[in-house]
């Protein structure tokens, strides 16, 4: 149980450390709660991982939803930025 919270802590930092869209946020943090929590629940690796790809699916929706009207785009260098549709 003990590796399951070192991937879920250790999936949790690489997320403060990118920059990241809340969509993306969303489903790493869903995928890395749910990994925690399945792995937890079951003692399996299956149930790390279900619980890691529903998280990643509900959080993706969720941080999706947290910026309803704005859209990603790029600039000419490839730099991403956010900006009303």
């Amino acid at each position: 149980m003990m590796n399951y919270l070192k991937a879920g802590a250790a999936g949790l930092m690489l997320i403060s450390a990118a920059g990241c869209t809340t969509t993306e946020t969303g489903a790493a943090v869903g995928a890395g709660t749910g990994a925690v929590i399945g792995g937890a629940t079951t003692g399996t690796t299956q149930g790390a991982l279900a619980g890691a790809a529903i998280g990643g699916i509900t959080g993706a929706l969720i941080g999706r939803a947290a910026t309803p009207g704005d859209c990603i785009y790029r600039d000419a260098r490839g730099r991403r930025f956010i900006a009303p549709c």
